[in-house]
């Protein structure tokens, strides 16, 4: 299944918390930004505001839309900061929350590894199942994906999204058809904007960005 008819989306990853930086299972923990993942926001929010002048868009031009959990909403906060008043209000949104990891949350993925439970592979070791594994309290791919399907297809026109890492898998998945295996061992940069527009996927990097 792809969503392609659809508005162009600017999709920002909220910034970096200390269980990111430890990779440690997060899922629905509401852990806050670090430092390191206010600056990154701070960056992300320049970035954004250079895209529009470019295009000769504003903010008005958009929806604003975000997950309602404290690391999407202080990012969605220090992006906007990059803008002059006045903005459109902010629509936050239970469905833009990150997939739930059940039990496993707090858990750091190199326990996972070898002595975690059979489908649970960490990143890089998933087939196509695991986007079909639902961990014992949690979540499934398939499940995020049931969810986020009715968001994409109730958009109106641009928007700009701050959501979960797990929320811009699944939205490469539906809107560009990113294969199942290759959604679910992709390594979301927070040091960049995702910009989907006409069923394709391009990434825009930051200018602190880790990418290479």
């Amino acid at each position: 299944m792809t969503i392609s008819d659809m508005p162009d989306i600017y999709f920002i990853r909220h910034g970096q918390t200390n269980w990111n930086r430890d990779a440690r299972y997060q899922g629905q923990k509401d852990i806050p930004l670090n430092a390191t993942g206010r600056a990154q926001a701070d960056a992300n929010g320049v970035l954004l505001r250079q895209l529009l002048e470019r295009d000769g868009l504003t903010p008005a031009d958009f929806d604003w839309l975000a997950s309602p959990m404290n690391r999407t909403r202080e990012t969605m906060k220090r992006v906007r900061a990059a803008f002059p008043p006045p903005m459109p209000d902010v629509r936050y949104d239970d469905r833009l929350i990150e997939v739930s990891f059940g039990r496993f949350e707090g858990l750091l993925a190199s326990q996972m590894h070898g002595e975690g439970p059979a489908g649970m592979q960490p990143m890089g070791h998933r087939d196509e199942s695991f986007w079909h594994y639902r961990p014992e309290q949690g979540e499934s791919y398939d499940d995020l994906a049931a969810r986020l399907t009715p968001v994409l297809e109730g958009l109106k026109g641009l928007s700009i999204i701050v959501a979960h890492g797990g929320v811009a898998r699944v939205f490469r998945h539906l809107i560009e058809g990113l294969p199942r295996e290759e959604a679910v061992n992709w390594g979301i940069p927070q040091t960049a904007i995702m910009r989907f527009s006409g069923g394709a996927m391009t990434m825009i990097p930051s200018a602190n960005s880790d990418l290479d």
